[in-house]
């Protein structure tokens, strides 16, 4: 299981890397992948979409079920990862990489403080498994 230390993560195993200023990159984990074994679709929000942390904002499908992807952090979508609708098995390949979701404005950079470091996330990962 991969898990980057310079990442912060959510208990329902979303992503967020910090990019400059108030700008965060988000996605699921590599373990998020895993559970979900091959990614055939993956619906995200508009450009301009405002996100509240917490709150469902995208859907991940499989061909074992449907996955709900929950806000990691409250903003404005100002990028979203197009190359997904063709090929959302990047997800699979490349989670922390070209698998990407979203790019967030956050409304509130102080929520970053609220998500969890990479060795509480792999705690929680251990206790699933």
């Amino acid at each position: 299981m991969n898990v980057p230390d310079e990442l912060k993560y959510t208990k329902t195993h979303e992503w967020v890397k910090k990019i400059n200023g108030k700008e965060v990159v988000v996605g699921i984990t590599d373990h998020a992948q895993e559970q979900l074994k091959d990614i055939v679709y993956v619906e995200l929000p508009p450009v301009g979409r405002e996100l509240k942390m917490g709150a469902p904002c995208a859907v991940v499908e499989s061909v074992k079920a449907a996955y709900d992807i929950y806000a990691p952090i409250s903003g404005k979508v100002i990028k979203m990862n197009q190359e997904l609708k063709e090929s959302p098995q990047l997800v699979n390949e490349d989670p922390y990489g070209k698998g990407w979701f979203l790019h967030i404005e956050m409304s509130d950079p102080e929520e970053l403080n609220r998500l969890l470091i990479a060795s509480q996330y792999k705690e929680i990962c251990e206790k699933e498994t």
